[in-house]
């Protein structure tokens, strides 16, 4: 092995590899570089590279570029594999269903309907994992989604295993009944095809577990939220007992007089010494990669990207003195939201700085607020409200300063709490019946209900929470963070489906209301299905709902706005502006010079591609955490309008 470079760009036989890390810090140009450096060393293998993320950019960062013969690079849509399987099984699942409960077959096919929208992303990894299984390519590199999604993948074999005992409690009552009136213990195709789903989880298990065929490499900035988001992710891949080894700390800033680049980098040697001193990351192989001066795109910086990677063995020793900065700069300052605005989204890409213009723009509106307070809140799986804020900032509203208060969803908690709440219910109503009836079959389907329910409920239940809050009077305005691009889209489409699946639940207890009472399970529902309909209205109101597309100044970035835009025109969804951040300002310096030009031709193609919208350019200048720092951020954003000025240096 080149003791000189990672050991996972030496195929050492290994059959999955895995990048997963916070969104934005290079996950997809890591997996392709090294996709491309491990096809090219093994010619003789073939190699396969692919990406799980709803908002695809393996073919962005390519750039046109031809891999070699023996690497294929696939994209996945999910849905297709979903869709294929419920062609396949469809018979299968509503007999399985049909046997165990007393839902008739048009009900058996709502439920199943309704719930499998979101097992799109386990079904496309439960296919990656048959590819594994049966040697189709030597070795898979994976691109997963951002931060929590990644974490999500990971869980899928527990996820499914759910799902498949809901199933197999179904066909326990039918298989007893066979027992008791025909003495026969015959499995038919049903077990069968169940047993063959369940041996596909367990062997999807020991793939992921099985250091000699899989690695798991997380990718990092050296920055405070990525690396706190890192810290969990490896956490959980060491509970789950995936294969680590290696962590890669992408965009290093260089050396030099430069006080912006100095800055970056003061602050960056800061974040690694933690790293190497409180941190589980320490047990690890640290490979720092630089920030190179062009876009990480095509063939000559592919190839060239890991040339440069270096393995940090000690605490960087310290640096004193913070430079002089930049001033602030803001170009076209964004216009001041309409009065009756109730709810602006912050959403684009992972790393982009969503999290940090949404507390801007949250302070700044709460420094102008009237009557009522402004609501800062996060539903992502990947909270990061409280590393900005410098704050802790947990599932209740807290107060962070004159009139803002914030908190971050846990929706997994809220979810959890329904389940609770409708084990309650099932326990009283089987209980009451318990004399009359044997219902020891009935019970565990009924129990396992929930859990197939459909993927994502949980996000839509923090959204609703946050309805009852906004309904209070309390709020004036909510400012919402969002999850990145690919998963926000699926949220602002789960509304839906949700709404869909609540219908179903409130017709089945209207037809079973005599025997079928779950008091409290159903008041919930009632709850979060008005809290529904006023979020689907909101979420479509112009005058009363915005989103702001947040970028930076790269193809691979403008391209997934782009997505994201076109996605919000069909969900009725208004988007009166964009900021594109991190935008490096003109400098007497070599990095910030080639930064600058690069940017500028980029930037050109955002006034092209969004004419007819509002583009506010927000210059990089340091880091921007804690209220102080924001609410200078937050004055800049929203000085001055368009009319009045063009450009706006603080």
């Amino acid at each position: 092995m080149n003791e000189a470079t990672p050991s996972f760009l030496d195929y050492r036989g290994f059959q999955l590899l895995i990048f997963g890390g916070k969104g934005g810090v290079g996950k997809t140009t890591c997996a392709t570089a090294a996709a491309l450096r491990l096809a090219q060393g093994a010619p003789a293998l073939s190699f396969l590279l692919v990406s799980t993320d709803p908002a695809h950019s393996l073919a962005d960062s390519l750039a046109g570029l031809r891999p070699p013969g023996n690497l294929k690079v696939l994209e996945l849509d999910a849905r297709e594999y979903l869709a294929a399987f419920k062609r396949a099984h469809n018979d299968q699942l509503r007999e399985i269903a049909s046997r165990g409960t007393f839902l008739d077959d048009e009900e058996i096919r709502r439920f199943l309907d309704l719930s499998l929208p979101g097992l799109d992303e386990l079904m496309a990894f439960l296919e990656i994992s048959r590819w594994v299984e049966n040697r189709s390519y030597d070795c898979i590199i994976l691109d997963t989604a951002p931060g929590g999604h990644t974490l999500r993948l990971l869980a899928m074999p527990a996820f499914l295993r759910k799902w498949l005992n809901m199933l197999d409690a179904l066909l326990a009552k039918h298989r007893y009944m066979k027992w008791a009136f025909a003495r026969s213990a015959h499995r038919d195709e049903l077990d069968s095809f169940l047993e063959e789903l369940g041996a596909s989880v367990e062997r999807m298990e020991e793939l992921l577990c099985d250091p000699a065929r899989c690695r798991f490499v997380p990718v990092m900035l050296a920055e405070a939220m990525s690396i706190r988001e890192t810290v969990a992710i490896v956490k959980e891949v060491e509970r789950l007992q995936l294969p680590i080894d290696e962590i890669v700390i992408n965009r290093l800033y260089p050396d030099n007089s430069c006080a912006l680049c100095r800055d970056e980098r003061l602050r960056q040697l800061r974040e690694l010494r933690n790293v190497l001193r409180r941190t589980c990351l320490s047990r690890y192989a640290l490979w720092a990669v630089p920030l190179y001066a062009e876009e990480v795109r095509g063939q000559k910086a592919l190839e060239s990207f890991w040339a440069s990677a270096a393995r940090i063995t000690q605490a960087p020793r310290e640096e004193r003195g913070l430079p002089a900065l930049p001033a602030l700069g803001v170009e076209a300052a964004a216009r001041w939201p309409p009065p009756a605005a109730t709810l602006l989204i912050f959403a684009g890409k992972g790393g982009v700085g969503k999290t940090t213009l949404a507390c801007a723009t949250a302070l700044q509106l709460a420094e102008n607020a009237v009557e009522k307070d402004v609501l800062l809140f996060s539903t992502g799986p990947a909270h990061s409200l409280s590393g900005c804020l410098g704050l802790s900032i947990d599932s209740r509203p807290r107060a962070v300063a004159s009139g803002l208060a914030a908190m971050q969803i846990d929706s997994e908690a809220e979810f959890a709490a329904l389940k609770q709440h409708y084990a309650g219910d099932i326990a009283r109503f089987l209980e009451s019946l318990s004399s009359q009836f044997d219902l020891t079959f009935d019970r565990e389907v009924l129990e396992r209900i929930l859990d197939v329910s459909p993927p994502g409920l949980d996000e839509v239940m923090g959204l609703t929470r946050v309805m009852t809050l906004l309904a209070s009077g309390r709020y004036e305005v909510l400012v919402l963070d969002s999850a990145a691009t690919g998963h926000l889209i699926r949220l602002l489409e789960l509304p839906e489906i949700i709404d869909q699946w609540l219908k179903l639940f409130f017709d089945l207890f209207l037809r079973y209301q005599q025997i079928f009472r779950l008091t409290r399970f159903s008041q919930e529902l009632v709850t979060m299905s008005k809290n529904l309909k006023s979020l689907r209205a909101l979420l479509t109101n112009p005058a009363k709902t915005a989103l702001y597309a947040v970028s930076i100044p790269t193809d691979m970035a403008l391209e997934e706005t782009q997505d994201l835009v076109a996605a919000c025109e069909r969900l009725g969804i208004r988007v009166p502006g964009l900021f594109l951040n991190l935008v490096t300002p003109l400098r007497d310096c070599e990095l910030c010079s080639a930064l600058h030009r690069r940017e500028s031709l980029v930037r050109k193609k955002f006034q092209q591609s969004f004419s007819d919208r509002d583009l506010t350019v927000v210059y990089r200048r340091g880091e921007m955490r804690g209220l102080c720092r924001l609410g200078e951020l937050g004055r800049a954003l929203f000085e001055r309008a368009p009319a009045e000025s063009s450009a706006y240096v603080a």
